[in-house]
């Protein structure tokens, strides 16, 4: 039975440098959200997949967060996994000859989408979550979550501080609900640790 190990967590919570770890210590393939997204996105119509599409009008970095609040944005962050999903399931139930599993993480994954495989016992779900807000307000001045951080104003980077630490405390919340383990990271060498143990693999 192949391993399915699915990291959920807020931008900036070190999703992808987890993945990466567990891929080389386990010798498992990964893949991100962020990378299925992209193959699905130029083949989704609006009408049929409105939450993977970036709404009208809202196209670049400055229109998007000055049109939505930090609540409409991170609810929307959220939803948008619902139409990720389908291709995520596909990777998960097809065979595409990882014989001993694979690891996906991304915004993307999210509890209450988890959810439909809680009994399935080669399913590891876990989640990450970083409530400093200075750690998060660094990376994303340094980095960006639009984009490169250099590519649109510093005055836009407070709202996205607040949609993502928001992201994170709902995510939290939904783990929580679904009895669903969460990792509060710390961006230090015991991450992967933790993360392990908790997935007892």
């Amino acid at each position: 039975m192949k391993k399915v190990i699915l990291i959920g967590g807020a931008p900036t919570t070190g999703k992808s440098t987890i993945a990466q770890q567990l891929s080389k210590k386990l010798n498992l393939p990964w893949i991100s959200t962020d990378q299925i997204r992209g193959m699905v996105r130029p083949y989704a119509r609006r009408k049929d997949f409105p939450e993977l599409v970036l709404p009208e009008g809202a196209e670049t970095a400055e229109s998007f967060l000055t049109k939505f609040s930090v609540e409409e944005i991170a609810d929307m962050e959220l939803a948008q996994g619902k139409d990720v999903w389908p291709a995520v399931k596909y990777l998960i139930e097809e065979d595409f000859g990882w014989k001993e599993g694979v690891i996906i993480e991304g915004v993307n994954i999210t509890p209450d989408l988890v959810s439909e495989y809680k009994d399935a016992e080669n399913i590891h779900p876990i989640f990450l979550v970083d409530e400093d807000a200075d750690r998060m307000r660094h990376i994303v001045y340094t980095r960006g979550l639009w984009s490169s951080a250099r590519n649109y104003s510093d005055e836009l980077k407070p709202k996205e501080v607040e949609w993502a630490m928001l992201f994170s405390k709902k995510l939290k919340e939904s783990a929580k609900k679904f009895d669903f383990p969460c990792v509060e990271i710390e961006k230090g060498s015991d991450d992967l640790k933790r993360v392990i143990e908790i997935l007892e693999i």
